[in-house]
């Protein structure tokens, strides 16, 4: 069932495009976004912190030798992606600024494609085509 080992793509793919829109919806006012939905440097330390965390994560998998170390690596791959995807969920909707807006939109797309690679560096090689 080779179907399976393209799952996590669709679904980098398809969070990809929620991402995209979400970045491309009308933005609210300035000053219209209440005081909770504000981007603070706590967060912005915090997104630093889970692609830093993500990233170390994707080395652990890229150095694992063997199929057994990849395996028992594989829990904490999936706890690592799982925490980046809430984060991300958690951003919805945040404003602020321009430029603390462009921050976040910048982090959240590194944080994408910081999951994406990782899951990309999971799948099997594809198989030379016959001629």
């Amino acid at each position: 069932m080779t179907h399976f080992r393209f799952i996590p793509l669709a679904l980098a793919l398809t969070a990809a495009s929620a991402l995209v829109a979400c970045n491309t919806a009308p933005m609210m006012p300035m000053g219209a976004a209440s005081a909770h939905a504000m981007a603070t440097p706590e967060q912005m330390a915090r997104m630093d912190a889970q692609i830093k965390t993500m990233q170390g994560m994707h080395e652990k998998m890229m150095n694992a030798k063997t199929p057994q170390e990849r395996s028992k690596l594989m829990a904490e791959h999936m706890k690592t992606m799982q925490d980046g995807m809430a984060m991300m969920g958690g951003m919805n909707g945040m404003q602020g600024n321009m430029g603390a807006r462009q921050q976040m939109m910048e982090k959240r797309m590194d944080m994408m494609q910081t999951m994406m690679k990782m899951m990309m560096d999971q799948m099997p090689a594809a198989p030379a085509p016959a001629r």
